[in-house]
């Protein structure tokens, strides 16, 4: 168990191999329910050529909650203070959903601190629509009724089809979070997370991000649309679009297999221009 401590609060980090100047890091962002222990999963892939970061942001995991509201900014200087702590100069990133909005404003902020980028299930800008999608979320979590926070949450993050046929794996997972969902504590952190991501906007960064980036996106993400993610390609300066079909928001746990491919296949190629 490791902890760094920042701005009085404590940070819980994992590194999987050994870290030195030449390591080549990989820095994983959770989504907004997510922790560390989410990516226990993919450990062994992303850390067989790789340094592997993994932390809880503010609010998340085994990190310190914040009383207060706050945005996503403070997320930012978190990772750019735990990679300078760590001694990493620069890293691959890969953030899916809310981390995905992280890795963006940090590319848009601390260029030179990132390598790649894989950016899954992400928007430049938290629309209207998502925002409204976020209230509904938050004014159930404030009943404190956990059975009904799963309910207007995890369907939305799945696809249809992998909902209904991983309906045993989807029960399992109903019995191990409606007892979470049902803890203040809990629903205060996502309360909190929700009302960040409010005012994610990169709209007029993206021309000026040139980090090279690899975004995903799920034909059946109904939380941040396939729309979002052609946006982000046409916009940026070095992006590459994949579409997954028959997928939804939660594209890691969906196709794990194809995730891990896409993400460790851009982080490990020596070179991305091809004189062809």
């Amino acid at each position: 168990m490791s902890i760094f401590t920042y701005q009085e609060k404590d940070i819980y980090y994992e590194i999987d191999g050994t870290l030195d100047i030449n390591s080549d890091v990989i820095v994983i962002l959770n989504g907004i329910m997510m922790s560390t222990k989410s990516w226990d999963a993919f450990v062994e892939n992303f850390s067989k050529n790789h340094v592997l970061l993994r932390y809880d942001m503010f609010d998340q995991g085994q990190s310190s909650k914040i009383e207060e509201s706050y945005t996503q900014t403070i997320q930012v200087e978190l990772l750019k203070n735990l990679l300078e702590h760590l001694g990493i100069a620069q890293a691959n990133i890969v953030g899916i959903s809310y981390g995905a909005s992280i890795a963006l404003q940090f590319a848009a902020k601390y260029p030179t601190m990132i390598k790649r980028m894989v950016v899954a299930n992400v928007v430049a800008k938290t629309s209207p629509w998502l925002k409204d999608i976020g209230d509904g979320w938050n004014e159930v979590a404030k009943t404190g009724n956990g059975l009904a926070y799963y309910h207007i949450t995890i369907p939305y993050i799945y696809s249809p089809q992998f909902y209904t046929l991983h309906n045993d794996w989807m029960e399992k997972r109903k019995e191990l979070l409606v007892p979470l969902f049902s803890t203040r504590t809990f629903l205060d952190r996502m309360i909190r997370l929700t009302k960040s991501a409010e005012t994610h906007d990169v709209i007029k960064d993206l021309p000026n991000i040139k980090t090279p980036t690899l975004i995903i996106s799920s034909e059946e993400d109904y939380l941040t649309p396939p729309f979002e993610q052609k946006y982000l390609q046409e916009h940026l300066q070095n992006a590459e679009l994949v579409s997954i079909p028959n997928c939804g928001h939660a594209s890691m746990y969906e196709v794990p297999k194809t995730f891990t491919a896409l993400v460790l296949g851009f982080f490990g190629q020596t070179k991305l221009d091809y004189q062809i």
